[in-house]
């Protein structure tokens, strides 16, 4: 007790992962199919990784860019512009070491000690964690179920913002739930933000992973030039490169030596090796993205059909991101269910405590998987269903 006491109440109380709980519970167990975490099961293609191994092979192992190598930025650039056809600069963008980072720096360039961020929950807990250990105080405005589909309340977020707001994180399509804004909705959060002259984060990392068009409603879409909105993004889910670590953030150009410090003042960069990589991943790598988008489409539809099929469970397909966020009659606490289900049925899935209190009475499902194995799966979790409960 005599170290911890030495340490920031922040540092002692950053709360510990409810989803790396349940890997760590059966770590080294055969057979267990792993939904928990929020990742596909796809190496990272052969190109993206010649790229790297060809710059290690060159000597790539210096110092570099802080703000990224000038082509990668440029390519995100254009990237950007195809995407939301929209002009964009590659002064715009700045090359992170992955998108927690992204996410960081940004909370750090807005808010402080005694600041307040609002978000929506249930909620990827590491937001909310982040803010809290540089003394900010993360507020949740919770979403609200409605027949396994998730609604924004607009008044809520409005309510929640305060004289002590810095910021408004706003995460679509969301993990966990899948709850995707609609441009309307992005429209009024937008103009909450201006009204209360409040920065917007805009964690957009899914917005590829949407059922109902090549990509999900984004603030690219309303936004003015002179919003402040820093968009967060990594490589990690389009390109199958979670291990990469390698992200973004696109903001507005004049913030651009205060981001670029922030970066130095932490990771001074990233390797060039890993961004030859990325700038492969753009230049090459649409097919494969389209590819895995149209997997997990199907992945989606066979997961929630088995499931519902119980008539026990309450879920509708996720308009976006690639997580079934559920519930089943007869469950109350999740985290206990996540480890039944584990040693029962062979199933790994992260409780929805790990996700915050809007979330206890639900189970997320990474359903971005080879299909076999996620009907292996749903089969799975649908017979332990009719054997337990």
């Amino acid at each position: 007790m005599l170290h911890l006491s030495r340490l920031r109440a922040e540092a002692r109380n950053a709360p510990p992962s409810g989803i790396v709980a349940v890997m760590q519970h059966a770590f080294g167990r055969e057979g267990v199919l792993p939904m928990w975490a929020g990742e596909g099961d796809l190496s990272t293609p052969d190109f993206i990784a010649r790229a790297a191994s060809e710059s290690l092979a060159k000597g790539e192992t210096f110092y570099t860019h802080q703000r990224g190598l000038p082509e990668l930025r440029q390519a995100l650039a254009g990237y950007v512009e195809r995407l939301y056809g929209r002009p964009q600069s590659a002064d715009r963008f700045f090359v992170t070491g992955s998108g927690m980072q992204a996410i960081q720096i940004s909370i750090a360039a807005l808010a402080g000690a005694g600041d307040e961020v609002v978000y929506f929950g249930p909620a990827w807990p590491n937001f909310a964690a982040a803010a809290g250990l540089i003394g900010a105080k993360p507020v949740e405005v919770a979403l609200r179920p409605e027949d396994g589909a998730w609604h924004l309340d607009l008044d809520k977020v409005r309510d929640a913002v305060s004289a002590m707001t810095r910021a408004i994180f706003v995460n679509t399509p969301a993990n966990p739930t899948g709850w995707t804004a609609s441009e309307d909705e992005l429209r009024a959060i937008l103009h909450i933000a201006r009204e209360t002259n409040t920065a917007i984060i805009a964690d957009e990392i899914y917005s590829r992973f949407f059922y109902a068009g090549t990509r999900a409603p984004s603030f690219h879409d309303v936004m003015a030039e002179d919003d402040t909105i820093l968009f967060v993004n990594s490589f990690s889910k389009n390109w199958a490169m979670t291990g990469w670590r390698v992200g973004w953030i696109e903001a507005p150009a004049e913030l651009d030596e205060v981001l670029a410090n922030l970066i130095q003042y932490s990771t001074s960069g990233v390797a060039v090796f890993m961004q030859r990589a990325a700038l492969a991943a753009l230049q090459e790598g649409e097919s494969f993205v389209e590819e895995q988008i149209a997997r997990a489409h199907r992945a989606r539809n066979i997961f929630a059909d088995r499931l519902l099929a119980t008539n026990r469970v309450a879920l509708t397909p996720p308009a976006g991101a690639f997580y079934a966020f559920f519930s089943i009659d007869g469950v109350e606490d999740t985290r206990a269910a996540a480890f039944r289900i584990v040693d029962e049925a062979g199933v790994g899935l992260a409780p929805g405590t790990a996700f915050g209190p809007v979330g206890t009475q639900f189970l997320r499902a990474c359903f971005h998987r080879r299909l076999d194995e996620v009907e292996m799966a749903a089969d799975r979790i649908a017979g332990w269903i009719g054997r337990t409960l």
